[in-house]
């Protein structure tokens, strides 16, 4: 009995410190080295003040100011929470969605009144995260005749800068076309400045 509690004890021993303990330090050496940027977060410097954080590219955040795209909704926490990633829960039966959904729908159309087509769904739906820090194409094609008035530039501007951060599937086939946008209404201040005093993009 006592050979066999001391070989249990050498095997939990090794294993312990081969799995809980070398090959996380092995992990996280080689991913510090071989992806820094990712491995630290996927953190957004602001160009002229590189030690201060604008956010994270992974991490969706809040934008209601009309000059800046605005992300889809957010349930989680009370919204953009990151210690707190949830979906709303809400099913297509359930009356509370309706209604925040045909308030949304009214709210940007009365913001956007030169908009193209119907507002699009993903602006008036929560991803299941809560966090999603990305729009489609379109989603930010349709924001644009409200942003470019809002900073007083002419649309064809604010649309040649979306393209510039337009980014395609994965390997060509994987997702969906997407933008990124933390760094698309950072890329709209640093070309237009910021639209109005009072206006601008909170360091998380």
């Amino acid at each position: 009995m006592r050979n066999e509690l001391v070989t249990a004890f050498r095997a939990a021993a090794v294993t312990l410190v081969l799995t809980g303990i070398a090959y996380p330090l092995l992990v996280t050496g080689i991913a510090q080295v071989a992806f820094p940027a990712q491995a630290n977060g996927s953190l957004i410097n602001d160009t002229t003040e590189p030690s201060v954080t604008m956010g994270s590219a992974l991490i969706g955040q809040s934008f209601s100011d009309p000059a800046y795209v605005n992300p889809r909704p957010s349930a989680a926490g009370a919204g953009y929470d990151a210690a707190a990633s949830s979906g709303s829960n809400l099913g297509p039966t359930s009356k509370a969605l309706r209604d925040r959904v045909a308030a949304d729908v009214a709210r940007l159309v009365a913001a956007n009144p030169n908009a193209p087509g119907e507002v699009p769904a993903e602006l008036v739906t929560a991803s299941g995260s809560g966090l999603d820090p990305h729009l489609s194409p379109a989603s930010v094609a349709w924001q644009i005749p409200r942003i470019a008035a809002a900073r007083g530039v002419a649309a064809d501007r604010v649309r040649a800068v979306a393209a510039e951060f337009e980014q395609g599937r994965a390997l060509g086939v994987l997702g969906e076309p997407r933008v990124n946008v933390l760094l698309l209404n950072l890329a709209l201040d640093r070309r237009f400045g910021q639209p109005h005093l009072g206006a601008s993009i909170t360091p998380k």
